[in-house]
């Protein structure tokens, strides 16, 4: 049987504590997992692409399942040059299932070898996402204890006035 590869894509702008959440698990499922940060051209990012792979590297904590890479284009293209067969995606609410069904189904009409599992975020991480996670540290609030460490630290250099509980 061949290795089962599934890839968690997303711009991880910055990646919080649910991601990492929905990587690990996926592991219970797949064999190894790819986190690729892509490119969003209409959103405003706070981090460059190099910090956003370091953060992540820096958060798998030497995991040898979990890789992490980056893409340009379109996610389905990218699933097959790494021969992975599924994509992860981390559901919140039934409000992030809307544009996720949507995004799933464009994927499978693109390519229809490629399947989405939607994986449910553990009740702590409900209410986080990289949006409230910058609004919150340029505001000033603390954030610890909802993204990995590396992230953390990275934070504390872009807002120096953000809360160091």
């Amino acid at each position: 049987m061949s290795e089962r590869i599934a890839v968690c894509p997303g711009t991880f702008d910055p990646i919080t504590n649910g991601h990492m959440d929905i990587a690990r698990r996926a592991l219970t499922v797949f064999d190894r997992v790819i986190i690729a940060v892509g490119t969003n051209p209409l959103k405003q990012e706070l981090f460059t692409l190099e910090e956003k792979l370091d953060m992540i590297r820096a958060s798998v904590e030497d995991d040898s399942r979990i890789s992490v890479d980056s893409f340009d284009g379109l996610l389905v293209d990218y699933i097959k040059s790494v021969h992975a067969c599924a994509i992860i995606r981390g559901l919140r609410a039934v409000s992030d299932f809307e544009m996720e069904l949507q995004l799933a189904l464009m994927n499978r009409k693109l390519s229809n070898d490629i399947e989405t599992f939607f994986l449910m975020t553990d009740y702590r991480n409900t209410f986080v996402s990289s949006t409230i996670i910058k609004a919150t540290a340029a505001a000033g609030g603390s954030v610890k204890g909802l993204v990995p460490e590396p992230v953390l630290l990275k934070l504390y250099e872009k807002f120096p006035s953000m809360k160091r509980e």
